[in-house]
């Protein structure tokens, strides 16, 4: 209960409050719940990642998402090692006054349990990769509803990103509206923590059009810098534009934006722990993250 009170005093000390359109506690509240050790670190095609649908299926149902085909659940076969695997990508959409869809996405797995010293199971939680991602999703998503967009919007949770990307793969090819429709991907990995208090939007260098709507993001006063970078050749391993599931539209030529930070010490770590996300940089980097999104809307 600590860290909560705590969460609550850094955000009520937010002085923006007035112009906020982001649930702050709701948005805690499900990067705490994804992250817990009962959902098993997530890994596809686990129990625990059984348990992480149903969590979400009950969200996209209270926000007002609506299905496609009346089902939110969309399985997938992909090989995992030497076996099989089913992944299960979870979507539906709010509707625009457009039939343009722009698709935001965030993958919900993560590593799931993996034996340590003396035998013993450590569950690799993923706080912030990636229940941050989606928590930043749902809280979108909550803001749309409530204020419907032009552009249909596509809220998808992709399954198997860190087994090489397998749910946004299954996405793309057969997705649930004509690829030529979708207008653009909004991609979020990784929002909740940065000791330099620096968020990086990838995707300008191919895409310089997109300038414009970051712009808009970054009027507004903001401790937390939206930097845009770490999408050139030359800038090798640091290169984020194959690095999550919006590497899959960029295939495709579909326009992205992706939201992440840079890695920390606890990145693919037992310590991504609810703990050790920074609230206050959680819910700025998510306002950002919506800023953009609210001026693609309106201008693409």
């Amino acid at each position: 209960m600590k860290i909560l009170s705590v969460c609550l005093s850094l955000f009520l000390g937010l002085t923006a409050q007035a112009q906020s359109s982001i649930d702050s506690l709701q948005l805690i509240k499900d990067i705490r719940t994804l992250s817990l050790d009962k959902f098993e670190g997530r890994r596809a095609g686990s129990k625990g990642s059984r348990m992480a649908q149903f969590y979400l299926r009950d969200r996209f149902k209270e926000i007002g998402i609506q299905p496609y085909h009346n089902t939110f659940e969309y399985p997938f076969y992909f090989q995992d090692g030497d076996k099989q695997t089913m992944g299960t990508n979870l979507f539906g959409y709010i509707k625009g006054k457009s039939d343009s869809v722009i698709v935001v996405s965030a993958h919900y797995d993560h590593l799931g349990i993996k034996k340590g010293q003396a035998g013993k199971d450590s569950i690799y939680n993923g706080a912030d990769d990636n229940a941050s991602g989606v928590g930043g999703l749902l809280s979108i998503a909550t803001y749309f509803k409530k204020h419907p967009p032009e552009h249909t919007l596509l809220f998808v949770s992709f399954d198997g990103e860190e087994e090489g990307l397998q749910g946004a793969k299954a996405f793309v090819k057969q997705p649930p509206v004509s690829a030529s429709l979708i207008m653009l991907n909004i991609n979020m990995d990784m929002l909740s923590r940065n000791d330099k208090n620096e968020l990086y939007v990838c995707g300008l260098t191919p895409f310089p059009r997109l300038k414009s709507y970051v712009d808009a993001a970054t009027a507004g006063q903001s401790k937390v810098k939206l930097l845009s970078g770490h999408d050139r050749k030359e800038d090798g391993a640091q290169n984020w534009i194959n690095q999550s599931d919006h590497y899959e539209f960029y295939k495709l030529k579909i326009p992205f934006l992706y939201f992440g930070v840079e890695d920390h010490p606890d990145y693919h770590q037992l310590s991504d722990e609810f703990e050790h996300i920074q609230p206050s940089f959680y819910y700025q980097a998510v306002q950002h993250v919506l800023k953009v999104l609210q001026a693609a809307d309106k201008g693409i």
